[in-house]
């Protein structure tokens, strides 16, 4: 099965900016996040989203080069790989007037049952929209 990515565009703006006049780490860490709640809100039911959820094992990004205030850039994501109760999402950060990847990341996730917090294993409901054949 081949993943589906999804993708969507933003502007750095004076919030995102630190000391070093750059992007700081910690708005790479919520663009993770918010692409990943994006992508999902997006393929799935409101039905199905008030059964489960996700909670994030872990994190790992890489920089490999900064933005800065007024770039455009790309948040792009997919669904590498799933296997019982955990998925791992990829995302790239990517600068849209060269189309430089800034940033990578990798995230662990577990589904689980909204109602009691346990993990749950995925289900082809779940992963049926992010595949294709």
């Amino acid at each position: 099965m081949t993943p589906i990515p999804f993708q969507y565009e933003i502007e750095v703006q004076p919030e995102h900016i630190d000391d070093l006049n750059h992007v700081n780490n910690v708005a790479y860490l919520q663009w993770v996040q918010d692409v990943g709640e994006k992508h999902w809100n997006l393929k799935t039911s409101e039905e199905l989203r008030e059964k489960v959820g996700w909670v994030v094992l872990n994190h790992y990004i890489e920089y490999k080069s900064p933005a800065f205030l007024g770039d455009q850039l790309i948040l792009k994501t997919w669904i590498q790989k799933h296997e019982g109760v955990k998925s791992e999402r990829r995302v790239e950060i990517i600068r849209k007037k060269d189309n430089k990847i800034l940033a990578q990341a990798k995230t662990l996730w577990c589904h689980i049952e909204k109602k009691n917090f346990r993990p749950t294993r995925i289900t082809p409901e779940v992963t049926a929209p992010f595949f294709k054949e």
